[in-house]
């Protein structure tokens, strides 16, 4: 008979190597552009995506926060887009990866420029600037920094349009001047359009553009719900019925030879608001103990420590965190693939001296210095499936 637990029991922290890391060369949002550039012939791209066939003419919808998962339990809200679900991925109905972390700057640098993290150099919402020791926002751009020694590599629009191949970004006209877009999907033309619908139509004239074009276009109100409302509100389903109208839209209007992809950057998971579920780094000693910035977001956490300290502190966020976190030194992430197969120089340091990232519905918010990211409903950043998995959703014409 085997011994009862007890109260000096601890049991083992989450193993580092048993987090479902990203299938980054075959299957993740880094991935896709340059499948499809390749397809079209387009020099220093690789078509890593097996499963899709090449097209004279490509569009990439990119939905902020429709996670695979989230649509597959709405269909009645997403009724045409539910009908694409065995499109995904080349008709074998599997989704994509987003990267980690499965937020919105990283995922969108991964998306244009053709590689993960590890290499674009936006492996956080916030992470530390070497140069400076300060945290960067790497959504917002806060601090200022220069973009192009950030991110020094060519887009993949920007490889298209050397090659000839006519290249366009569809999207609010907010994002034209952004250093993220700049860094990130720059290249070609970019048209600013203010509402969905216009979005659509131009996306569709820009595919018939040219013998060879490759569009991007995207909408990014159905994260602003989930994170605001939570993935489960009528604010947030709303906002998914309105996305599958437009889907439908554009598909509505292809030209001749064009393949349209829908896909994501991200999902989300609801994360309840109580203290089993969100722990407050700013009111636990224990974790602050030996941290000079905390990075990332609340499920996708960068841990910078004062000299010397990255041991204790990846010792003691172990033991406090480890059943709901995996929890990693800088050099266990980065060998375990985390952030993509190979770390460039520039970006080692920018990681964290630990890596945290959630398992279970937790979060570890930050109430003084981050409230508007600790008052939020939804949430994302981790290698759960919620998170991590993004659909691939194909249209032909």
């Amino acid at each position: 008979m085997s011994a009862q637990p007890t109260a000096w029991d601890h049991p083992e922290p989450l193993a580092v190597e048993s987090a479902p890391v990203p299938e980054y060369g075959s299957g993740s949002l880094a991935d896709l552009l340059p499948t499809l550039a390749a397809g079209m012939g387009v020099p220093e791209t690789t078509a890593a995506i097996a499963e899709l066939a090449p097209a004279d003419r490509a569009c990439v919808f990119l939905i902020d926060g429709l996670g695979w998962e989230q649509l597959r339990a709405h269909p009645d809200e997403a009724p045409f887009l539910t009908s694409l679900l065995g499109s995904s991925r080349g008709g074998t109905g599997r989704p994509l990866t987003a990267g980690y972390p499965a937020t919105t700057a990283t995922s969108l640098a991964s998306v244009g420029t053709g590689l993960p993290p590890g290499a674009h150099g936006l492996p956080g919402y916030t992470v530390r600037d070497p140069s400076t020791g300060a945290l960067m926002n790497q959504l917002r751009w806060q601090p200022y920094t220069d973009p192009r020694p950030w991110q020094p590599y060519p887009t993949v629009f920007e490889l298209a349009h050397r090659a000839g191949v006519h290249a366009a970004q569809v999207s609010s006209p907010t994002f034209q001047n952004t250093p993220l877009t700049k860094v990130a999907l720059s290249g070609g033309t970019f048209l600013g359009r203010l509402t969905g619908e216009d979005r659509m139509d131009v996306a569709a004239e820009q595919l018939a553009a040219g013998d060879r074009a490759l569009v991007y276009t995207y909408y990014s109100e159905l994260d602003g719900a989930g994170h605001r409302f939570g993935v489960e509100s009528d604010a947030w389903r709303g906002q998914l019925m309105y996305v599958d109208r437009l889907v439908q839209r554009l598909a509505e209007q292809l030209p001749p030879r064009s393949a349209l992809y829908v896909t994501a950057d991200h999902g989300m998971v609801d994360i309840l608001f109580d203290e089993e579920h969100r722990i407050d780094f700013d009111e636990d000693w224990e974790l602050r103990a030996g941290v000079a910035l905390l990075g990332g977001e609340g499920r996708a956490r960068h841990v910078y420590a004062v000299p010397g300290a990255a041991g204790s502190v990846l010792t003691c966020w172990r033991e406090v965190l480890g059943e709901q976190f995996w929890v990693a030194s800088r050099d266990e992430a980065i060998d375990a693939g985390w952030f993509g197969p190979r770390i460039d120089e520039r970006v080692y340091a920018r990681i964290g001296d630990v890596v945290a990232a959630a398992r279970d519905d937790v979060l570890l918010i930050a109430s003084e210095r981050e409230p508007k990211e600790s008052s939020m409903a939804g949430n994302h950043g981790s290698m759960t499936p919620a998170e991590q998995l993004v659909p691939l959703l194909e249209v032909r014409s």
